[in-house]
């Protein structure tokens, strides 16, 4: 991918998309869900307001995943059949472009399906699993979805809670832009874990170092769950937090 690359899509045949980096996040009209960073932009920009994630706009027709080694994942631009479908990494919703499995009817966001095993920075190092027996730091359950896990084993994160946080502080994102200034504070706010960690430590030593550690991890995570896990994009999410 090449800044200003121009590519033709499918899903929107009117006009051509051109790909680009923005720091203000966007609802990405392939998957339905939230995205910062890299994307495909309609280039039609006067009267049309088309995005998509990069892993939206460039689907593998068929994909496998460690997770799931029995299964084949067809991309497909709608959800099959005509029951609620979610997916299996995150517990959210599916409702527009999907990685579906026939043979278990497993369905995966684009980006969860491409989230990146290993997240590293060269100071925190997470890995993606399909379960863990260690609590949240957020919801302190354990089990649930998919998991980022540090390499010292001491902090967790679901999938399934990013996904919530995003949507606590993106509910218009999600549900329909307006053109309000409110909306805007909400498409630019980024959630953080403060006050999420104080019933799993006593100390506040302890609290402290925690909570460094999961400002740091919680802004790769939401960088790779809304499709971007590059440091660069990172560093803004990490500003955004320190804003809100």
């Amino acid at each position: 991918m090449k800044y200003g690359e121009i590519i033709t899509h499918f899903s929107h045949p009117q006009h051509k998309l051109k790909f680009e980096y923005s720091e203000v996040p966007f609802k990405c009209d392939g998957c339905k869900e939230a995205g910062i960073g890299s994307r495909y932009k309609c280039i039609n920009t006067t009267t049309c307001d088309y995005d998509l994630h990069t892993h939206c706009a460039l689907p593998t027709p068929s994909i496998a995943h460690p997770f799931y080694p029995k299964c084949s994942f067809q991309f497909m631009s709608r959800p099959p059949g005509n029951v609620p479908r979610y997916c299996n990494a995150c517990e959210k919703d599916v409702s527009g472009f999907v990685y579906h499995c026939k043979l278990c009817g497993f369905d995966l966001h684009p980006c969860c399906a491409k989230l990146p095993r290993v997240l590293d920075d060269g100071e925190v190092k997470l890995y993606l699993y399909r379960k863990v027996c260690s609590a949240c730091h957020r919801c302190g359950r354990k089990g649930r979805s998919w998991s980022y896990r540090s390499t010292c084993k001491k902090y967790n994160l679901h999938v399934a809670c990013v996904k919530e946080m995003l949507v606590e502080s993106w509910h218009e994102l999600y549900f329909g832009r307006g053109t309000s200034s409110n909306t805007r504070k909400l498409e630019t706010r980024i959630p953080s874990l403060r006050g999420t960690l104080q019933n799993h430590h006593r100390s506040k030593s302890k609290v402290k170092k925690c909570c460094e550690m999961a400002g740091l991890a919680i802004q790769f995570i939401i960088s790779a769950v809304l499709g971007d896990p590059t440091a660069m994009i990172a560093g803004v999410v990490g500003s955004l937090i320190s804003r809100s």
